[in-house]
């Protein structure tokens, strides 16, 4: 109903509007300007998008490539490194070589591929009815990117492994064994030798990786690979517990106890130290936070886009219920 009329001379007077009135008009500016900002922030978005795509060219592709050649440099022993010294019929040197509990293959293969399946099967379970007809497409878009921050962060995990063993030259606690160093046949216990050449029948490669035992490498790797994907299904699966409560955390302790058992059979295999394998860690850690947030700035990307769905829809919402004539 209509307000009475204000009579405040014969000439003058005024009326006030309806309440409704103003309020649904206020809030259509409101929503009107919002809009605007989230078309603003797409078509941001998208030149952003635009411009990475010629800084990945030009830049961080040349940059990986750089980091991938310095690394198969050292590996094939055309960077040369260092060969630390050792003691005589030292006993931390003198362990039998019975293998590997986790071998190269095994490693190798489960450092690309567990991550891969991770990413995929998660984003195509927790993506929301938004993506419904697209959601391969979109799982297979946002897997891709996340997998590549994660190669970017295991490059530099590699590269700082490399360069650390080359410098240092440490031998392994089956060095003697694998290396057999020529200077070590008529020398006196406890005297320290700092020159040899290795003469075993083991390959070129085992006799080169034999002086190359700091930090441990397994470690760093299955470090890094198991804290990655355990933060990613933290960040990701936010309302994971409104659907199971026990299946994250176990696929998280999983992840842990993948790289504790990576790391700690290099210590009972007699493949390393106790402070190779601390060392390894520590490394393993660090390129993890680089990757997690400077390059992935902490899984945003993810979970912004879930937000800003989930905004989109409350603001139609509040739109519609504005309009709605009021009895």
């Amino acid at each position: 109903m209509m307000r009475s009329l204000n009579c405040v001379s014969p000439n003058n007077f005024k009326i006030t509007a309806p309440t409704e009135s103003t309020e649904v008009f206020a809030i259509e500016t409101s929503m009107a300007g919002s809009r605007r900002d989230l078309e603003s922030q797409t078509t941001s978005n998208s030149t952003e998008k635009k411009h990475s795509i010629w800084w990945n060219v030009f830049l961080d592709i040349p940059i990986l490539a750089a980091v991938i050649t310095v690394i198969m440099l050292y590996e094939s022993g055309i960077i040369p490194s260092y060969k630390s010294g050792f003691f005589c019929n030292d006993p931390n040197l003198s362990y039998t070589f019975n293998g590997d509990t986790v071998n190269d293959v095994v490693l190798v293969s489960t450092i690309l591929l567990m991550p891969l399946t991770a990413f995929l099967i998660t984003e195509l379970v927790v993506l929301d009815s938004d993506y419904l007809h697209s959601r391969p497409l979109e799982a297979l878009r946002r897997t891709g990117l996340l997998y590549r921050n994660y190669m970017y962060g295991f490059a530099f995990n590699l590269l700082f492994v490399e360069i650390m063993k080359g410098l240092s030259g440490m031998p392994r606690p089956v060095f003697f064994q694998i290396c057999k160093p020529d200077t070590a046949v008529n020398c006196t216990t406890g005297e320290y030798i700092s020159t040899f050449e290795c003469t075993s029948s083991y390959s070129w490669w085992k006799q080169y990786d034999s002086y190359h035992s700091f930090p441990s490498g397994h470690t760093s790797m299955s470090v890094y690979c198991g804290l990655f994907i355990a933060w990613y299904l933290q960040r990701r699966v936010f309302s994971w517990s409104s659907r199971t409560v026990l299946l994250v955390p176990l696929v998280q302790i999983c992840c842990l106890g993948y790289a504790a058992t990576c790391s700690l059979s290099r210590i009972t295999d007699h493949r390393h130290h106790w402070w190779d394998v601390a060392a390894g860690t520590v490394v393993g850690v660090v390129t993890l936070l680089f990757a997690v947030f400077p390059i992935s700035d902490n899984f945003a990307l993810v979970r912004v886009a879930s937000v800003s769905k989930t905004q989109h829809s409350s603001t139609d919402l509040l739109y519609v219920t504005a309009r709605r004539p009021v009895s």
